[in-house]
């Protein structure tokens, strides 16, 4: 796949860096390459990031980093067997517990929110660091609401970090996802209550929290462009009724 001139894998992280020193300079460089396209296309281009995380795969299956990669782009494409699969390789590798809650997730995606609950019991979660345990919770909900337990869903994200009211990176989709879930189970003014909570958090616009505030208010939105289409159209009418009455 076509990699543009200016990336040169320079822009990976050191630790990545590292781990690449094992590979022939030459490949180390491919690889590299390949991983910066893989972090630049995940969000915005999933599937092409899903393409090169393949081809830094084919050409060093046997690094952690690149297993990681992989399991990330496939996880994006809700290739959630494969994902979990590339997890599963990089922690043998790496020994770390990092991706035990998208390991979890994983399981939810296919279909086996059993499992990622056990998951949320086992002694790894105690080896997360705050961020990990704040995403295995959300994960540990998501898995309730799976199986329809609306009520424990909610329980499940009642935590000293919920209650907090120091903003952390995790924050606003925490409080976004008490909402949520708050409002599936029908508490509608708590889940405003919690949905506006959230946009106060949301500093970085990760979730649509202010979006579901204003459904809830009754707020429309109208677009810009369409607003300003019908306008002109609107115009255009009117200055056509006036051509029309000159001819009279």
């Amino acid at each position: 796949m076509p990699i543009p001139e200016e990336v040169t894998g320079d822009e990976i992280d050191k630790d990545v860096r590292q781990e690449l020193q094992s590979l022939p300079k030459t490949l180390a460089e491919d690889v590299a390459r390949n991983l910066v396209m893989v972090a630049r296309l995940l969000d915005e281009d999933p599937e092409a990031a899903y393409g090169y995380s393949r081809v830094a795969l084919r050409l060093a299956s046997r690094v952690a980093a690149v297993r990681e990669a992989a399991g990330f782009a496939a996880y994006a494409n809700q290739k959630y067997s494969e994902a979990l699969a590339e997890f599963r390789a990089a922690r043998r590798m790496t020994g770390s517990v990092e991706l035990w809650p998208v390991m979890a997730d994983c399981e939810r995606g296919l279909g086996r929110p059993e499992k990622a609950l056990d998951m949320a019991g086992t002694p790894e979660v105690h080896k997360l660091d705050k961020a990990g345990q704040v995403e295995m919770r959300l994960v540990a909900a998501g898995a309730r609401r799976d199986m329809g337990q609306l009520d424990a869903a909610i329980v499940t994200l009642q935590s000293p970090e919920l209650a907090s009211s120091s903003v952390q990176p995790w924050t606003a989709r925490l409080r976004y996802a008490y909402a949520d879930a708050l409002l599936a189970a029908g508490r509608e003014q708590e889940a405003r209550e919690w949905f506006a909570k959230a946009v106060e958090s949301d500093r970085d616009g990760s979730t649509d929290a202010s979006d579901r505030l204003a459904e809830l208010d009754g707020v429309d939105f109208v677009d810009a462009l369409d607003e300003g289409a019908d306008d002109a159209g609107e115009s255009t009418a009117v200055q056509d009724e006036a051509e029309d009455g000159d001819k009279d």
